[in-house]
């Protein structure tokens, strides 16, 4: 083989090699940034990319696949696709396009519809520099010479310098300091809301603070930017640069931290018993409402600038403190102490000490006061535009005011007739404040006042004061001394009549037995006339029957004496009957052991006892027998006699 024909070879390889090298492959995953290094055009005169196919960087990218690019005339940069994770948020900046405006932040893409056309971006106006528009989730095709995508993660570029490099880095932090890889997300729980200030866009005029709220007005509903997520509606819109009127409430908001940031402030809570009056520091100068008598200020209507003559009711508010403040006004009863070691709730009297006083004695006491106090809600913006605030009525206004006129009472009356006189000072006192009190659009309720006390060091009231006391102790003394006199006596005419009681219970029980004694007596009497009239017929009948038995015994004994012979004999034998029983009760002897015989006369035969029995026998004899005459018997028994013997009779038969 000749050298001609393997240097043919050599040449045919070479350039097959060099065919095959213009072959490009690019996975699914990733592009291909294409950069032409030499053009028969020449190279880009102005910008970065290439529109016209000049030298530099091309606008289209490769996708995934085989490419044949001219070798050596392109080099293809390989870089991933764009990825936004779900929840996040990128951002673009773009490195060529038209230059911003002096006082433009963020490159406007009101004419841009596609980041991933280049050519369109560029040929439309767009803006070099970080955009207004955002990347919300997904996957995307970027040129990433002409793009530089921000996300949380990382940064998607092609760097071309350090110092550029650098720059993008810069940008990522404040971004991430600013929470912007997220969305604001604005909880209900959280009872908070969004305060945005915007950062491009016309600024503010002179004077002005705070932005006013756009979109609002229907003629603008096209434009309206959905509560600042359209950079370029708002600013379309009329929106200006600054902190806006416009708040954010509950919700997730997709926003440009680079355009605007969010603040977040508690809402505005007005407590029940309060209302809370509005200083607006925004809006137009309106008309004055509250009234040509009223010369201590302007109340403006809702919106406008000034204080609004509605107060906000009870509730929660989503105001913007920064546009104006909300001045919380007491509607309830709230007491206001002139007492250093007392303090309310409203706090409004943490200031105030006890009225220092000169009475017309010369003392100096320090006398406490408590005061009540009511705002009607409607007159709220009247007290705040005349003073500012409750406290400073209280402190400038009603301190002054209420310690005069104690002083003023306090020279008037000596120490003890202002302690004896409180009530009445009391009721006085707060009749005669009312109307002043009515002149500051206020309402006075009640005054009331507590006991005098001596400065610090200074004795003399409380020697007065123990005088008093001791004074008073004796007055209670004496009239303690009365009432107890009063209640001795008392005492005593209640036990007089409880005795006059006890008596005249035991008056009317002895009453009772008394009748019942008489009554028993009467009872007893009548039982012992029955039981006389009982006994003198018993009586009668016994001596009936006794009368009966003696005479009966007298007839028996007459028919025994005459069965005898005559009462002689019936005398003789009960003689001898007593004598034998004589005899026999004393044991003598009835024949004597010893005779003695004495001389007597002839034919004598008896002894002594004989002649004293037959004399006594002869005398009770003769006795008998005048005594037994017929004529000295009674009728009765000669009736009884009859009668007896008639019964014998009739029982003989």
């Amino acid at each position: 083989m000749d050298i001609p024909f393997l240097s043919l070879i050599v040449v045919v390889g070479l350039v097959l090699l060099v065919l095959l090298s213009g072959i490009r492959f690019i996975p699914n995953n990733r592009i291909g940034i294409i950069e032409k290094r030499w053009s028969g055009s020449g190279s880009v005169k102005s910008g970065l990319i290439a529109l016209n196919g000049e030298a530099g960087y091309q606008p289209r990218i490769l996708r995934g696949g085989l490419h044949y690019l001219m070798p050596i005339q392109y080099v293809v940069h390989m870089k991933p696709l764009v990825t936004i994770s779900q929840g996040k948020i990128g951002y673009i900046f773009a490195r060529d396009g038209k230059q911003l405006d002096p006082a433009q932040v963020l490159a406007s893409n009101a004419t841009v519809t596609d980041f991933q056309d280049i050519e369109s971006f560029l040929k439309n106006g767009g803006q070099r520099g970080p955009q207004r528009r955002i990347l919300r989730e997904g996957t995307y095709a970027f040129n990433l010479v002409q793009f530089i995508v921000i996300t949380e993660e990382r940064i998607y570029t092609l760097a071309l310098s350090k110092e550029e490099s650098d720059t993008i880095r810069g940008m990522a932090e404040m971004i991430g300091q600013r929470g912007g890889f997220r969305p604001v997300v604005i909880k209900d729980t959280d009872d908070t809301i969004g305060v945005v200030t915007i950062h491009d866009g016309p600024s503010l005029g002179q004077g002005e603070i705070i932005a006013p709220v756009v979109g609002d007005n229907p003629a603008q509903a096209e434009t309206y930017h959905n509560k600042f997520q359209d950079a370029d509606n708002f600013l379309r819109a009329g929106g200006l640069r600054g902190r806006q009127l416009q708040v954010l409430v509950e919700g997730t908001y997709y926003i440009n931290r680079l355009f605007g940031t969010i603040e977040m402030i508690p809402k505005t809570v007005i407590e029940v018993g309060n209302v809370g009056v509005v200083v607006s520091y925004t809006g137009e100068l309106g008309a004055d409402l509250s009234g040509s008598d009223y010369r201590h200020g302007e109340l403006a209507s809702k919106g406008n600038r000034g204080i609004w003559s509605e107060p906000l009711l009870p509730g929660k508010y989503a105001f913007n403190t920064y546009a104006g403040k909300i001045i919380s006004v007491p509607t309830t009863n709230f007491i206001l102490k002139w007492i250093r070691a007392d303090v309310g709730a409203h706090k409004f009297d943490e200031n105030l000490t006890e009225v220092s006083l000169i009475t017309k004695d010369a003392f100096e006491p320090s006398l406490p006061l408590s005061v009540v106090v009511h705002i009607d809600y409607q007159k709220a913006p009247l007290v705040i535009q005349r003073f500012g605030d409750i406290k400073k009525l209280v402190e400038q206004t009603l301190d002054p005011m209420v310690s005069a006129y104690f002083k003023n009472v306090g020279q008037t009356r000596t120490l003890i007739q202002l302690l004896q006189e409180r009530s009445a000072i009391q009721q006085q006192s707060s009749t005669e404040m009312k109307e002043k009190f009515e002149h500051y659009n206020l309402e006075l309720e009640e005054v009331l006042i507590g006991t005098p006390s001596s400065p610090t060091g200074d004795t003399q009231i409380e020697t007065i004061l123990n005088q008093l006391r001791s004074r008073q102790v004796a007055a209670e003394q004496v009239e303690t001394y009365a009432q107890q006199e009063k209640a001795s006596v008392k005492e005593r005419e209640l036990r007089e009549a409880q005795s006059r009681a006890q008596m005249q219970t035991r008056l009317t029980e002895a009453e009772l037995n008394i009748t019942i004694q008489s009554d028993q007596g009467k009872a007893e009497y009548q039982r012992s006339l029955q039981q006389a009239q009982q006994i003198r017929a018993l009586a009668e009948a016994e001596a009936e029957k006794i009368a009966r038995i003696g005479i009966a015994q007298a007839l028996a004994t007459e028919e025994q004496v005459r069965a005898y012979g005559g009462p002689q004999f019936q005398v003789t034998q009960q003689v001898l009957n007593r004598f034998s029983e004589a005899i026999q009760q004393s044991g003598v002897d009835v024949v004597p052991r010893v005779m003695v015989a004495g001389g007597g006369e002839q034919g004598s035969n008896g002894n002594v006892m004989e002649a004293l029995l037959t004399m006594l026998l002869s005398d009770r004899f003769g006795a008998l027998q005048n005594d037994a005459t017929p004529s000295t018997r009674s009728p009765e028994a000669e009736a009884l006699r009859e009668q007896i013997r008639k019964d014998m009779e009739k029982k003989k038969e």
